[in-house]
């Protein structure tokens, strides 16, 4: 089954919306969504990122640059994401939808996770992930 990410973003507007709700509002509107997400059997995963601790690596030069972060912009950010494993985009995009956000310009962006089954099986490092994956499944 295809894996989706769903990554939280903001624009300054909404992350000034969403410091003056308060913070067991927040909590129990995604305690609520995420159980919903679980009791479906549909969440691997999700988390929200700090925003206090943070770098980028630019790879744009001839050797990687590394800076304190985040990026410039708010809306460039991200600030948490869902991992669900659903039948198919629409699937994603109907949970997306669901997800207890709001606020101007707030959005969720959806993107298909690849896995090792997008690559040609027979190149060695997709077999040795392959491999790998079988060797740690279920830890």
């Amino acid at each position: 089954m295809p894996k989706f990410m769903l990554i939280m973003r903001a624009t300054d507007e909404g992350r000034a919306e969403y410091e003056s709700i308060d913070f067991e509002e927040v909590i129990a509107a995604m305690g609520k969504y995420n159980e919903q997400l679980l009791d479906a059997g549909v969440m691997v995963g999700g988390e929200g990122l700090a925003d206090d601790v943070h770098a980028v690596v630019d790879f744009s030069g001839e050797t990687p640059v590394v800076t304190d972060g985040p990026y410039g912009e708010t809306k460039e950010l991200f600030n948490g994401f869902w991992m669900l494993e659903v039948a198919s985009k629409e699937e994603a995009i109907e949970w997306a939808t669901r997800a207890p956000l709001s606020g101007p310009g707030t959005k969720l962006e959806i993107r298909r996770v690849t896995g090792p089954e997008d690559f040609p099986q027979d190149n060695e490092w997709i077999q040795k992930e392959n491999a790998w994956r079988e060797e740690n499944a279920g830890r």
